[in-house]
């Protein structure tokens, strides 16, 4: 897989890049310190290989792998009900590792994986958070409730998110950018938060209501 830009190249675990592609000189000691095999070529080659702002640094990593359900740690997690947007998930994935959340939920199917894009848009904070992709999110909230965990799911006809009590231990569910969360996965929720916005806006984007929601929610 390849993505670009000088933050990932720095957040980037050494283990997972397979090669760089770089027309900036200037890396080289970095790359020769770090032991990663390297390609000093011209930038029209670099606009060639991806599309945005590469900075003049292009990674061939190799693919995510993602965890499962026994990997998820912390006491706050965030779920992804059917994301479709790779720029929403990396962003995201950013907050949540400025937050300290360790953990990221997403389904089998139906949903962003992790792409070019999305590490790209993550600058690199991936390396620093388990995404853990599940068969069926519903079985996956049962379990964990059976372990104490209570989850709220945003949606714009819930409780201000503002005058909610938090459990201790927590999930956050996101839904998808156009629909919302899922009929059974609201269903499956312990309560339902709002951000209380005026008449002029009739929703946010679904990286900034999840920004604004893991900083309201953390004790």
């Amino acid at each position: 897989m390849l993505t670009y830009g000088l933050n990932v190249l720095k957040e980037t675990k050494t283990n997972k890049i397979k090669k760089v592609y770089t027309s900036r000189k200037e890396i080289i000691a970095y790359l020769k310190e770090n032991k990663i095999k390297y390609e000093l070529v011209p930038k029209k080659v670099l606009d060639k290989m991806v599309k945005g702002l590469h900075q003049g640094v292009v990674l061939d990593i190799y693919d995510y792998e993602y965890y499962t359900f026994k990997d998820i740690e912390g006491d706050f997690l965030v779920m992804l009900d059917h994301l479709e947007d790779p720029h929403n998930m990396g962003a995201i994935i950013r907050t949540c590792v400025a937050a300290g959340i360790k953990t990221i939920i997403i389904p089998k199917d139906r949903c962003v994986k992790v792409t070019d894009a999305v590490v790209k848009t993550s600058a690199g904070t991936i390396e620093n958070i388990k995404i853990v992709m599940v068969s069926n999110l519903v079985d996956t909230m049962k379990k964990l409730q059976k372990e104490n965990y209570y989850f709220y799911g945003s949606d714009m006809k819930g409780t201000n998110y503002q005058e909610v009590n938090y459990a201790p231990k927590k999930v956050l569910v996101i839904g998808n950018e156009g629909k919302g969360l899922s009929h059974l996965v609201k269903e499956n929720c312990d309560e339902i938060i709002k951000i209380p916005m005026t008449t002029l806006a009739e929703s946010l984007n679904a990286s900034v209501a999840t920004g604004i929601l893991i900083y309201g929610m953390r004790d």
